[in-house]
C-alpha cells in the first residue's frame, strides 16, 4: 500500500462510561470526546477509539550526520535519513523545532511516504540508519515502528530522538524496534518540567532506567541549557550524579547551548562557558563521555579514551577528524574498549541534504 490512510487505528486507549476515550500512550492521558484531538494534535478520538492521523505523512526528509541527533557513539561518521510528522506531547516554551512540533497545519505533512518507501529510500541514498526526529516519535509510534521494521529487513538501523515521555506498556513496544535513541532530559527539577514543558520529570527518568536495565538499545542523553532555568551548578551536579548512580559512567551526555526561540525570545543565548562548565561537572562526577553542542569547541566535542585519557576521535560540529579507534571501538593507544556501536569509520561530515521520497 503506497497511499497513506486517512486514519490509522491504535491500541493504547480505553473508553470511559461517559463516552470519552482516554489515550494511554503518554502520561498526559488526554480525555477526548469524539472528534477531538489530543495535546499532541495527531492522535484523535474517532468512533469511540483513538486513531493516528499522520500515518504515512511527514513534514519532510533530510539526510544528516548521525552526530546531529546527537549520537557520538553510534557508528560515528555515518549518515541517517531523518524525518518527523507534526505535533508533540510536551509544550516546551523553548522548542527549537516549533514550526513542526506545534504545527496545526495539514500542509506541514505534505510529504507522503509509507514505511516500505522510507526503507527503500534509505537504502538508495546509502544511509546506515533512519531517525525519527524533529518532533517526538512516541506520538506517531505506529508509523515509526512499521518504518523501523521495514528498515530492519534491509539492514538499516532505527534511531529515536525523543523526550522519553511515554507510558510503561507502549514504551516496551516502541523501544523493542529501536536500535538507538537520544533522550532529551530537559532539566532535573519537577519545577522546570511543569513550568516550562507542561510535563513531569519522573516518566522521563523511568524511560532512561528502562532503556538501561531492560533493553539493548544504545542511548545517549541531551540537555539543552537555558540561562537561569536549568543551568545552575547545583542542578547540574544532581543531574550528572543521578546519571552516574543509576546508568553508570558510560552513557554519553550532551550539553547544548540554547538560542532564543518560540515562547522564550526574552532569554539570552547560553554562553559557551556555561556549556563547557556542565561538561566539566559531568566528567568530575565520573561520567566517561561528556560533550558540548551548538557551539564550536573541538575539545568538548571530541571523544577521549577513559583508559589512557588520550583523544581518540576528533570532532568539531559534526565533522570528524583524526581517529585512533579500531573498527570495533578499541583505543589504539591502550586497547581500552569504548562504549557504543562501532564499524569502519565513515566521513559524511556536516552535510544536510533534503530529499524527496515519494
Amino acid at each position: 500500500m503506497l497511499q497513506p490512510p486517512s486514519v490509522f487505528k491504535t491500541k493504547y486507549w480505553h473508553r470511559l462510561d461517559d463516552g470519552r476515550v482516554i489515550c494511554d500512550l503518554c502520561p498526559r492521558h488526554c480525555r477526548l470526546r469524539d472528534g477531538k484531538r489530543g495535546a499532541c494534535f495527531i492522535r484523535q478520538a474517532l468512533d469511540g477509539e483513538i486513531v493516528l492521523t499522520s500515518y504515512g505523512r511527514s513534514s519532510g526528509f533530510c539526510i544528516d550526520p548521525i552526530e546531529k541527533k546527537p549520537l557520538n557513539h553510534f557508528y560515528p561518521g555515518s549518515s541517517v535519513l531523518s524525518f518527523g510528522t507534526a505535533g508533540c506531547n510536551l509544550s516546551c516554551k523553548f522548542c527549537q523545532n516549533w514550526s513542526i512540533s506545534k504545527s496545526r497545519e495539514i500542509d506541514t505533512l505534505g510529504e507522503m511516504a509509507m514505511p516500505e518507501q522510507i526503507a527503500q529510500a534509505a537504502k538508495r541514498y546509502g544511509c546506515d540508519s533512519i531517525a525519527f526526529t524533529y518532533n517526538d516519535p512516541v506520538i506517531f509510534m505506529e508509523y515509526a515502528v512499521d518504518a523501523a521494521q521495514a528498515c530492519h529487513e534491509l539492514g538499516i538501523h532505527s534511531v529515536a530522538v525523543s523526550a522519553g515521555y511515554i507510558c510503561d506498556e507502549p514504551r516496551v513496544e516502541f523501544y523493542r524496534h529501536m536500535d538507538a535513541a537520544n533522550i532529551d532530559l530537559k532539566g532535573f527539577t519537577e519545577r522546570f518540567y511543569h513550568k516550562i514543558c507542561s510535563g513531569h520529570l519522573a516518566p522521563v527518568l523511568d524511560t532512561l532506567l528502562y532503556l538501561y536495565h531492560e533493553t539493548d538499545v544504545w542511548f545517549e542523553i541531551t540537555t539543552l541549557l537555558i540561562p537561569d532555568e536549568n543551568d545552575s551548578t547545583a542542578e547540574l551536579e544532581k543531574l550528572t550524579c543521578w546519571v552516574y548512580d543509576n546508568l553508570g559512567p558510560d552513557i554519553p551526555i550532551h550539553f547544548s547551548a540554547f538560542h532564543p526561540d518560540f515562547k522564550m525570545l526574552d532569554k539570552p543565548s547560553t554562553p559557551p562557558e556555561t556549556v563547557q562548565r556542565a561538561r566539566e561537572i559531568a566528567l568530575k562526577n565520573g561520567l566517561n563521555y561528556a560533550y558540548v553542542g551548538n557551539i564550536y569547541d573541538e575539545v568538548g566535542d571530541s571523544t577521549y579514551c577513559p583508559g589512557c585519557k588520550k583523544k581518540v576521535l576528533s570532532r568539531n560540529w559534526y565533522k570528524l577528524g583524526d581517529c585512533a579507534l579500531t573498527n570495533t571501538g578499541e583505543c589504539m593507544y591502550c586497547g581500552y574498549q569504548l562504549s557504543g556501536r562501532f564499524a569502519p569509520p565513515k566521513a559524511f561530515g556536516r552535510q544536510r541534504i533534503p530529499v524527496r521520497i515519494a
